[in-house]
């Protein structure tokens, strides 16, 4: 891979000439200390795109390969299959797309290195163009289960986990690491905070994604990333506006539907994205969920003006950018074909249309509204013009590129990893600790068996989970050995795990979303029963204490990330205090009425 250049020499070559598209002249001392640039000076830009670079600035897109210019074979052949072009500089050259969403299963995400690099050729072709004007670069980068980033990144608590902390410094804190090293690869547009308020613990798809169950407490959080992330230098995104924590259809698969009354909606859903226009937030992404009491017709909300344009922005005064989540998600084409969702979502008020399965197809859909009377092309500009300011606020015209230098200061520093490790002791959470058991020493428990759930790792996060606690206990002295058994455990596995247990000292077991019917409840029920104690980590949801019985203790760690799971060795070794509490009930299996456990709950040691 070529070097990343540095700053010096990108800086020399192009930004001049990025800032002069922009005003037509230099860009003076001032304007560029405070990177803004005149909403005139922007109009004026506008005023300058073709038709079709106006469209193409609406669009944020994938693209397959690590290089902007020269990607791998197999990326190439992906490029062309779905997209038509062989590599992100041909998809900007043709599409004049506005930005680029980087995922890790394209293979844009291998090394923080090779990330600057695809993120200023990026920066290069969209400068290279008949209108010169940088590109914005996003991802998910929430931390905990959903990241595209990983190690030597440096991976934080995910947001049920921070809300388990309870701590509005942490969470910030964590979101301005997150936001600072985000930057130094050129990505400047993260999807997060997750702003949903998670009161169905069903919810397929949002989980320990968002802070927890209590509105109020969310808000607080959400505000919190948010300076975060801009402290770090990267736009934040709230999502999933108007609210996706009470569904129980995952909006990739089918289109929920929500049946909060409007007065339910404002005292439960509402708040969190409040909070965060409050906070100044950069850009709001919308779900693909159906809300009758906001909108009758009962389009997704993607879709819908009477929730996008009526709430978002007139009742909520939000005016911002608004981006759809992915297009290519089920939530958003059960009702209409790909051709008028990206003309449906402009005229709901969306600015950024995000992944279509077909940019083809979306863009030329676009173009042809516009020619045909349907979208005019003021309101396309109305949208061009939060993207442009957006962009100047993060500085892009002055600069919008990273070097080498930046990413050695910045990525994954020592300062960094200590900052995540500790913010991670401070959101692990005891739930059951019978007689006093925890926490356990190497003296008195040294031989330790860990089994359980290997879920698939998330972008760069090492693992997997029993290898990981494994390893930690290791470290820490004691004599452990991993034994996977899935999410769902054979009977012969459960005999494997029985007959390994024979002689250890200690059995921990990592659960993931116990259901009723999961044999992980057999396999703890036949641990139990060799008399050997056993200790259970919840690695995603904190809910399946309520289907386990008979352990020892109960740690809840809310990801199976490398990050967590150490610090919930630390803890279950008392290296570090028990200090998170719950930010979701967690209900009796048998009975939902019953809450066994309360938002609040947690143990300590002392």
């Amino acid at each position: 891979m070529p070097p990343v250049p540095s700053r010096r020499t990108v800086l020399t070559v192009t930004a001049a000439a990025a800032a002069a598209a922009v005003t037509g002249v230099a860009v003076p001392a001032a304007l560029a200390d405070d990177q803004r640039i005149p909403d005139d000076t922007l109009r004026a830009l506008i005023s300058r795109m073709s038709l079709e670079e106006k469209v193409g600035q609406l669009f944020v897109m994938r693209v397959y390969g690590h290089s902007a210019t020269a990607p791998d074979q197999a990326d190439v052949d992906a490029n062309l299959k779905e997209i038509g072009v062989r590599t992100a500089a041909e998809l900007i050259e043709r599409y004049h797309v506005g930005g680029i969403i980087y995922f890790s299963w394209a293979h844009n995400t291998r090394d923080p290195l090779q990330i600057a690099e695809l993120s200023n050729g990026i920066q290069r072709a969209g400068l290279a163009q008949p209108t010169p004007i940088p590109l914005l670069v996003s991802t998910d980068q929430e931390h905990g289960i959903v990241c595209r980033v990983g190690e030597p990144a440096t991976l934080l608590p995910g947001a049920m986990a921070l809300g388990a902390g309870g701590s509005h410094a942490d969470a910030r804190k964590a979101a301005q690491i997150a936001g600072a090293e985000l930057a130094a690869v050129g990505i400047r547009q993260n999807y997060a905070p997750v702003a949903d308020v998670n009161v169905n613990p069903a919810n397929p798809v949002i989980g320990v994604r968002s802070f927890g169950a209590d509105p109020e407490a969310v808000a607080a959080m959400v505000a919190a990333q948010v300076r975060g992330y801009q402290q770090g230098g990267v736009a934040a995104t709230s999502k999933h506006f108007p609210g996706h924590g009470d569904t129980a259809t995952d909006s990739h698969y089918g289109l929920p539907t929500i049946t909060h009354t409007r007065a339910q909606w404002s005292a439960l859903d509402a708040p969190p994205f409040r909070a965060a226009i409050a906070a100044g937030i950069d850009s709001i992404m919308t779900a693909h969920i159906v809300v009758p009491a906001l909108d009758p017709s009962e389009d997704p909300a993607t879709l819908s003006r009477p929730i996008l344009t009526g709430i978002l922005r007139e009742q909520l005064g939000y005016d911002g950018v608004v981006v759809t989540d992915s297009l290519g998600m089920e939530g958003v084409r059960t009702k209409y074909g790909d051709e008028r969702v990206p003309v449906l979502a402009l005229k709901a008020g969306v600015d950024q249309l995000l992944n279509p399965p077909s940019l083809s197809v979306a863009w030329n859909a676009v173009l042809a509204a516009v020619k045909g009377g349907e979208l005019t092309e003021a309101r396309l500009d109305e949208s061009i013009l939060r993207i442009l300011r957006l962009k100047a606020k993060l500085g892009l015209f002055k600069d919008p590129y990273v070097s080498a230098a930046g990413i050695d200061r910045t990525v994954g520093t020592a300062a960094h990893l200590a900052h995540a490790d500790r913010i991670a002791e401070r959101t692990t959470t005891l739930l059951v600790n019978e007689g006093g058991f925890l926490p356990v020493s190497r003296r008195s428990h040294p031989k330790v068996l860990v089994v359980g759930a290997d879920p698939a790792s998330p972008s760069g996060t090492t693992g997997p989970p029993t290898t990981t606690l494994a390893g930690a206990l290791t470290e820490l002295g004691f004599t452990a050995r991993a034994l996977p058994t899935g999410t769902a455990p054979t009977a012969a596995k459960i005999e494997e795990a029985v007959a390994a247990a024979a002689g250890q000292d200690l059995v921990v077991v990592g659960t993931y979303n116990v259901t009723a019917t999961s044999s992980q409840r057999t396999l703890v029920a036949r641990l139990v029963a060799t008399g050997v104690p056993v200790v259970t980590i919840a690695l995603r949801n904190p809910y399946d204490v309520a289907r386990i019985t008979g352990q020892r203790a109960t740690l809840a760690g809310y990801s199976w990330t490398d990050v967590e799971l150490r610090a919930a060795v630390r803890v279950l070794a008392g290296r570090a205090e028990p200090q998170g509490r719950l930010p979701v009930p967690v209900q009796d299996a048998a009975d939902p009425a019953k809450v066994l456990y309360p938002v609040g709950y947690g143990l300590g040691y002392r």
